[in-house]
């Protein structure tokens, strides 16, 4: 979420997390699954590390290219913890890759430094935000490996997933579940407190980023709704959490993306 300036401890961090990630996903089937499985392992502990370093930082900074990084992680994180029930799960190679992606972008593009004066709730609130990020990510990992394995199951084909369909189904949406109900907070807190967050006259944040992410609450909420109420399934409900989480990524990560990059603007 924050990452520290280029010191030669983050470079060393960022650079060796980067290369076990990326070891992991060109070489798994050369190494074999325990060893591509222990690379993760060893890229997303350096990964972790190097965020907690961030935390460190002096001043600390948040950007679209951080916030990415901490979804990923995150992501990783919940990987590695089902791996362990589905030893043969194929999530890992597309994991490994976003993390390599995503720490060379955070390195890149380290975010603007947060203003002294910020409130320090704003952190808190952000925290909210990034971790509905990581877990609408892991759905949508999870609602694309449900799709192909439907579409291999119409054909008669080995799904070769490592987990069951409605394993896969039900995890997908118990994801969306919790990203759902963090995301819910986050824009509730937004609203409460948003003079404390932005500043005196600033209660309510209306900008691209709000905008973007109420489309993104409202369209988990629809599928949320019509999953309970008329058993929304299938493709139907892969396009659903494929919108919101486009939406959600849309209102933080493509507004800060457009700001510092195209833009050239700070926080």
């Amino acid at each position: 979420m924050i990452l520290a300036s280029a010191s030669p401890l983050s470079l060393a961090l960022a650079l060796c997390a980067a290369a076990a990630y990326a070891v992991s996903a060109a070489s798994a089937a050369r190494l074999g699954a325990p060893v591509a499985r222990a690379a993760v392992w060893v890229a997303w502990t350096l990964h972790g590390l190097l965020l907690g370093l961030g935390l460190l930082g002096q001043p600390p900074r948040f950007g679209f290219a951080p916030a990415l990084s901490v979804t990923v992680w995150m992501a990783a994180a919940v990987y590695a913890i089902e791996s362990q029930v589905f030893p043969h799960l194929r999530t890992r190679w597309t994991l490994a890759a976003l993390g390599t992606v995503a720490i060379v972008l955070a390195f890149v593009f380290p975010g603007s430094p947060l203003h002294p004066n910020a409130s320090p709730w704003l952190p808190l609130h952000w925290a909210l935000g990034i971790a509905s990020y990581g877990l609408f990510g892991v759905a949508v990992v999870h609602a694309w490996f449900m799709s192909r394995a439907e579409d291999r199951i119409r054909l008669a084909a080995d799904s070769n997933n490592g987990m069951p369909l409605l394993t896969l189904e039900r995890l997908t949406f118990r994801f969306v579940e919790a990203g759902f109900i963090l995301l819910s907070a986050t824009l509730l807190a937004g609203f409460l407190f948003g003079s404390a967050l932005y500043g005196p006259g600033k209660a309510v944040h209306w900008d691209h980023k709000t905008a973007f992410s109420a489309l993104s609450w409202l369209t988990f909420a629809v599928l949320l709704l019509g999953r309970a109420r008329f058993g929304w399934r299938g493709k139907r409900a892969v396009r659903g959490v494929y919108i919101g989480s486009g939406l959600l990524l849309l209102a933080y990560v493509g507004s800060r993306f457009v700001m510092e990059v195209i833009l050239g603007r700070t926080l």
